[in-house]
């Protein structure tokens, strides 16, 4: 590393939207910030490539160029009907305590503020940040910038070193792979019917949710179980390959069809699948505090807290009425 390197300063950084050429460069610097914060890469080329499809890179998302050309940082900014505005950034830790990751967060908030305006005139408006709980640095500065946390995450997994339990189905319950094509529509109403209970659940729009859950390289349709009471579809798991573990994306039981074991019934199932494909580590996010009793379903099934995550919070508009 040059000396311009070494010593710049965080007005030393040239803060320019990212291209396509930038990809490796960022996924460098986020991978540098997870085994920095958890111990091991958290995030992949192909993450970063969802993130980045529907996004206008031009206003959404920045990088951070070192004197010498060196990517250092970076943050992106996602917004649901302009009213929950989602901000991410990393700094490489080699450029860290420079003044770098303020600099960041002042392109988030702004781009951020850009929305309030097109937000239903009497809703709140939000601007969320996550951190990993180990991340101390991040947290004093969200927090001396007005932020606070208001929910934490867990990454939940389970050890699969013998073949989990068969599934129990429900009676009257079908289990089957996604259709492509066939099946979006309903995947996607029956994932917002079941979403409507998390807290702070903005529904991404149709288009956004195909082009970021089907559009993946690593899509897999038959990772994806749908669980069919009759014509109804009543649960679904969507699940994906992940570095060194099976991720389940997404696990879903609309209300109706909730209290019967469905969705255990479908985590071991998922479990199943990939203990079949040669996983043994299965993982998933949850809401800590999910109001629906999903850690404790979890809990039921064998998995366990591994990392939190912490969600900062700054309110940019008050609701009104």
């Amino acid at each position: 590393m040059g000396q311009a390197e070494t010593t710049a300063t965080g007005a030393d950084f040239i803060i320019r939207p990212p291209t396509m050429d930038d990809l490796q460069g960022v996924l460098a610097v986020i991978v540098a910030s997870d085994i920095e914060e958890l111990g091991h890469p958290d995030y992949t080329e192909e993450d970063l490539r969802g993130d980045w499809q529907g996004h206008d890179l031009e206003q959404d998302a920045w990088v951070a160029v070192t004197p010498a050309g060196e990517i250092a940082g970076y943050a992106i900014v996602s917004e649901r009907a302009h009213v929950r505005i989602d901000g991410d950034s990393y700094v490489h830790p080699a450029h860290r305590g420079r003044g770098l990751e303020g600099r960041l967060l002042d392109a988030i908030e702004k781009r951020a503020r850009q929305h309030v305006p097109l937000a239903p005139p009497d809703a709140r408006v939000v601007l969320n940040h996550h951190a990993a709980s180990t991340a101390a640095a991040t947290g004093r500065l969200l927090g001396g910038r007005g932020y606070a946390v208001v929910r934490h995450h867990w990454r939940m997994a389970i050890e699969l070193d013998e073949p989990p339990p068969a599934p129990a189905w429900p009676e009257g319950i079908a289990a089957r792979a996604f259709v492509p094509g066939g099946d979006d529509r309903a995947v996607y109403d029956a994932v917002q019917d079941a979403f409507q209970d998390m807290w702070g659940h903005v529904p991404p729009s149709f288009e956004d949710w195909r082009a970021f859950m089907l559009g993946r390289d690593d899509f897999d349709p038959t990772l994806w179980t749908l669980a069919r009471d009759g014509d109804d579809l009543a649960g679904v798991a969507l699940c994906y390959h992940f570095p060194d573990m099976g991720w389940v994306r997404t696990l879903a039981v609309r209300r109706p069809w909730r209290g019967r074991g469905l969705g255990l019934a479908l985590l071991r199932h998922t479990f199943g699948e990939f203990y079949r494909r040669g996983e043994r580590t299965v993982a998933l996010g949850v809401d800590a505090e999910s109001p629906t009793g999903a850690t404790r379903l979890y809990r039921r099934a064998g998995m366990r807290p591994t990392l939190q995550f912490d969600q900062y919070q700054k309110e940019l508009r008050p609701g009104r009425g």
